[in-house]
């Protein structure tokens, strides 16, 4: 992993970025994190390892409330969504626009990702353990957004994910431009149980052949 270089957003405050990946990569693919972790937590330190050694560039930021929280602010819920959409774009701006860009991210960043996408014009949108709707409450549905989504869309969900899961998932109305990637007994993070017989690795070495594909494969 690289060391953070510094972007200027336009009209807001500057932010880190993190870079894995070759330079002259032919596929970028912008990552936002989760609400509760980082942005170089050990998940999307995977994640992004595994794409970069595929040859794809995986960009890294995260959103204001966790930049106060890692430069020792206390611990705080993130921002409404007006204001992370807005940080979204601000980045999707730093780097260029969407249309040479795959943009996504774990959990509420990549539902975040979801609702800019169209707007941005983004190549692609990747999200991984899409929270369709909060745990234990499944009437409360994150998915309106999605039934009219344009954006070519994968969403890699683990089959035990408590925000989402297959028996739910396959009755949304969700636009024909999303494609679902259902990772064997895995939870939020993609872990299985032992008793499943797979392993961690397993699950995320199967999630970033998915991803790396689905990337490969977008139209120029």
């Amino acid at each position: 992993m690289s060391e953070p270089e510094i972007a200027f957003l336009r009209d807001g405050p500057e932010v880190a970025l993190l870079r894995d990946g070759p330079d002259d990569a032919s596929d970028t693919f912008v990552l936002a994190h989760g609400a509760g972790g980082p942005m170089d937590s050990p998940f999307l330190d995977a994640v992004a390892g595994g794409l970069a050694a595929r040859g794809i560039q995986v960009v890294r930021f995260e959103f204001a409330y966790m930049r106060q929280r890692r430069h020792g602010g206390a611990r705080r819920a993130p921002d409404r969504e007006p204001r992370l959409r807005g940080e979204w774009l601000a980045v999707i701006d730093a780097l260029g626009g969407g249309r040479r860009l795959v943009i996504g991210g774990k959990s509420m960043g990549g539902r975040m990702a979801s609702m800019v996408a169209d707007e941005a014009g983004a190549r692609g949108l990747v999200c991984l353990g899409y929270p369709f709707h909060p745990p234990g409450s499944p009437q409360r549905l994150r998915t309106a957004h999605l039934r009219e989504l344009a954006t070519p869309t994968l969403i890699v969900q683990g089959t035990r994910d408590p925000f989402g899961q297959p028996a739910e998932v396959e009755d949304y109305a969700l636009s024909p431009r999303i494609r679902i990637a259902w990772i064997e007994d895995g939870d939020h993070s993609l872990v299985p149980r032992k008793s499943s017989g797979r392993t961690a690795q397993q699950n995320l070495a199967e999630a970033i052949d998915v991803i790396g594909g689905f990337t490969e494969g977008l139209p120029g």
